[in-house]
């Protein structure tokens, strides 16, 4: 199951570029992409050897970005895709009145920037939502190297076909979700994506916050809360705070497979 954000929803609060403060940039990458832990969620899944090595031969830049801090606008002109080292970051979306309206979540081994592909320019805003760390990777450069390897331009596509796949199966399945089916459907979504980076897949903390999760989902903030409430009432989850335990997986599978069969 993968999730994106629904065709519409409610936002949260404006959006106030003003608080972004400079990125940091570190030394080129000591860890290369050929003995990364995360190259089989990220760019070189799928490649043969020859082909890693020629990322490896690329030297991609690291650069930190701080909880808070913007690593591209929307409308920003297109250079580079970004690969999540480390971290989370929300992807986001800027409405005709100037609220933010959270298109999706983005950790570890998952690309960023790939929707400024089409017309040169991002056509999203990605915010770190915690301390986080991310490969960034010269768009001209894998392109020139994607001429003289099909298994590079093969990745290129699997990973944008990907996000393509992640927009439609949210915006089929909220069509119809009541507020307990889309946030059993978001933890689940959650709880696979952290076990397959060797995360407990039942008990975690959320980076984003219910109004973001709100934004993302098409529910009301009050809704988020009161359907928190409901599944601990339930025995369900544990909550404390941002601090999830699922409790009964099985339970919260059946609430979304309830809808999807």
């Amino acid at each position: 199951m993968s999730l994106a954000h629904p065709s519409a929803g409610t936002a949260s609060q404006p959006l106030n570029f003003s608080k972004t403060l400079p990125i940091k940039a570190i030394p080129p990458l000591t860890t290369h992409c050929s003995n990364c832990n995360l190259r089989d969620l990220c760019l070189p899944c799928g490649m043969k050897p020859a082909d890693v090595d020629g990322l490896d031969d690329l030297h991609f830049s690291r650069t930190k970005v701080k909880a808070g801090q913007a690593l591209y606008h929307e409308g920003q002109a297109f250079r580079n895709i970004y690969a999540v080292r480390m971290g989370t970051f929300k992807s986001s979306l800027t409405l005709a009145d100037g609220r933010e309206q959270v298109s999706g979540f983005r950790m570890a081994g998952e690309l960023m920037g790939l929707d400024g592909i089409a017309n040169g320019a991002y056509a999203s805003n990605s915010t770190a939502l915690e301390d986080t760390e991310v490969c960034t990777i010269p768009y001209d450069q894998i392109s020139a190297l994607a001429t003289n390897s099909t298994d590079l331009q093969q990745a290129v596509s699997r990973l944008m076909s990907r996000e393509i796949v992640r927009e439609h199966s949210l915006m089929m399945l909220l069509g119809s979700m009541n507020a307990e089916e889309r946030l059993a459907a978001f933890l689940l979504n959650l709880s696979q994506r952290l076990k397959l980076r060797g995360y407990s897949p039942s008990e975690f903390h959320l980076r984003m916050s219910r109004a973001e999760i709100g934004s993302y989902l098409g529910m009301k903030l009050e809704t988020v809360s009161r359907t928190f409430s409901a599944f601990q009432q339930q025995g369900i989850l544990e909550v404390d705070k941002r601090h999830i335990r699922i409790l009964d997986a099985a339970a919260l599978t059946s609430v979304f497979e309830a809808r999807v069969h």
